[in-house]
């Protein structure tokens, strides 16, 4: 069973000839890692995250939707893809604070 998390935009951006208003996320493989660090990641590392965004993306992002995308959309896909890198001992602590 996969982990996904469903996000609502903000700001939706023009997909080509729809608007993309929600995106799916997919808890990440380590395959769909490959060429990231984790680090980067967890330190919310822009080229980071749009390298692993269209792997893990429904609809699949291209490089031009991703940059068109809100600053606050960003950040929020951002903070999810790092949320999956968390143990759930790290997650409840997180939550709980």
């Amino acid at each position: 069973m996969s982990i996904t998390k469903k996000i609502t935009l903000e700001t939706p951006i023009q997909g080509g000839k729809e608007e993309i208003a929600e995106i799916i996320l997919r808890k990440p493989s380590a395959g769909d890692l490959r060429g990231i660090g984790l680090s980067a990641l967890l330190q919310l590392d822009v080229i980071a995250i749009s390298r692993v965004l269209p792997r893990i993306s429904t609809p699949i992002l291209t490089e031009a939707e991703i940059a068109k995308m809100d600053v606050v959309d960003f950040a929020q896909i951002g903070g999810e893809i790092a949320a999956f890198l968390l143990t759930k001992a790290e997650r409840a602590t997180y939550l709980s604070e």
